[in-house]
């Protein structure tokens, strides 16, 4: 079997839920092809370099400096709907070069196959020269684990509207799923729960680059950081994130490590008296690394939750929310 995966460039969340599935495949002995663009596709390229990547398109966002993202969410509307339909057209070129049997979009919104579009939303599309040929249509897979997308406060009436927009995304898939449980004790909340599911879509469990149930005599080697930061998202967020937490800790007791979450920086440890910082971490040393811990800094990024739950050190994790980004706040009232 012929698998392409292609998570979303938003920070490295949606990169680092699909390592499970790209160690299942390749295990399984498919061929698997890595598609997206970003730091995001740099991570899967230091944790598979013996795949084959390719490049598409980028979104290039970037978050507002202060407490609201509104209007710089606003302002991108245009270019995050561009950037769907080029997804979809550079979808269409490779499938008229190559054939895939499963094509895997962690929230890439346009990499679903559709010979006669009809999209409400996407409208006409310039089509490569070569169609696909029907009797070869791949299986498509849409991962996304917010079937509601929050909103601020004062625009919470919008919500039913934009689930309803996601809705008709989801149904140009084969399948969509669900990284989260199915019942009471999930980790998602009302993102996956508050409606009626899309009828192609299942819930999945969580999807972690980390082992759901640990060895006993795991090897923790790193227990003189009592804090461990992990961070990850959109500039110019990420950066003030690690200046508010270094400007914190800076001079105190406690031993600090800072996981930059940059995968296009040489990977050199520097020190800034009791402060650590490293540009990113293997999933065996960032293991050790927030298992030793003391306490756990992280945005409150799905991706994060999924990773913490696994280890079992949710509970001396502080989630801190991005400013403005409603998913996140709500995430971390429900988990702090």
């Amino acid at each position: 079997m012929k698998i392409l995966i292609a998570p979303m460039n938003w920070g490295l969340g949606h990169a680092s839920r699909c390592i499970p599935l790209i160690n299942k495949y390749v295990a399984d002995g498919c061929e698997v092809v890595i598609a997206g663009d970003g730091e995001s596709l740099t991570l899967l390229r230091k944790h598979f370099p013996q795949l084959r990547t390719i490049d598409f398109p980028s979104l290039n966002l970037k978050y507002s400096k202060g407490n609201s993202q509104v209007w710089a969410m606003a302002k991108a509307l245009p270019r995050i709907i561009s950037w769907g339909i080029r997804d979809h057209y550079a979808l269409k070129c490779l499938l008229a070069q190559e054939q895939f049997d499963r094509i895997i979009s962690d929230n890439r919104f346009g990499l679903y196959v559709n010979l006669k579009p009809k999209s409400r939303y996407f409208g006409r599309h310039s089509r490569p020269k070569k169609p696909v040929d029907p009797k070869k249509e791949p299986e498509t897979i849409y991962i996304t684990h917010q079937l509601l997308i929050k909103t601020p406060r004062r625009l919470r009436w919008l919500e039913p509207m934009l689930a309803s927009i996601h809705r008709d995304i989801i149904l140009k898939y084969t399948h969509c799923w669900i990284p989260d449980y199915a019942g009471e004790k999930n980790l998602s909340g009302d993102l996956s729960h508050k409606f009626p599911l899309p009828r192609n879509a299942k819930f999945i469990g969580p999807l972690t680059r980390f082992p759901l149930k640990l060895k006993p005599d795991v090897n923790v080697q790193q227990k003189h950081y009592q804090i461990v930061a992990v961070l990850s998202g959109l500039e110019p967020q990420r950066t003030m994130f690690e200046k508010q937490i270094t400007d914190y800790y800076a001079g105190r007791d406690e031993q600090v490590l800072i996981v930059r979450g940059k995968t296009n920086m040489p990977n050199t440890t520097s020190q800034n008296n009791n402060i650590t910082f490293v540009p990113y971490l293997d999933d065996a040393l960032l293991q050790q690394a927030l298992l030793g811990a003391e306490i756990i800094l992280a945005r409150s990024g799905y991706s994060t939750i999924m990773d913490l739950h696994a280890l079992g050190c949710l509970y001396k994790a502080r989630l801190v929310a991005t400013p403005g980004q409603p998913e996140q706040e709500y995430l971390a009232t429900l988990f702090n």
